[in-house]
């Protein structure tokens, strides 16, 4: 873990800062403005879950490199009551919020690989989603 920077999601405002953030890391990485944008509307979605669902997380972002490949991992990370049925929630058109629901399937398509732990009860009580991405 060479680098890694992290915004506390509490209000609406701190949606902003981690795409602000997520733009700024993309950008020095090498993605272009496709990348960038992607990046960014997967860091909305997942900040705006945070807020919605669990009242506070975080957002973390790494710079990462891999066999000669630069890209980036964005972890984002709560202790709210976590997610009933994960399968629901991962089908296109599911939503709790009167949304879209593109929510959780639109990051998982716009970034190179998606993961989702989440418990609803004890000390592990919350949601951890790793997403990364990759500069082509």
């Amino acid at each position: 873990m060479t680098f890694q920077s992290c915004v506390k999601i509490i209000n609406e405002w701190d949606i902003v800062a981690a795409r602000q953030l997520g733009r700024k890391i993309s950008k020095e990485i090498g993605f272009g403005t496709v990348g960038q944008a992607r990046i960014t509307t997967a860091i909305s979605e997942l900040a705006r879950n945070i807020f919605l669902y669990a009242g506070r997380g975080e957002i973390c972002i790494e710079k990462v490199t891999e066999s000669g490949k630069q890209g980036m991992i964005i972890v984002a990370k709560d202790k709210g009551p976590g997610i009933v049925d994960l399968r629901k929630v991962m089908q296109d058109g599911y939503t709790t919020s009167g949304g879209l629901g593109a929510g959780l399937p639109g990051v998982k398509r716009l970034m190179d690989s998606f993961d989702i732990e989440s418990s609803i009860e004890g000390e592990s009580k919350g949601t951890v989603i790793t997403t990364t991405k990759w500069v082509r």
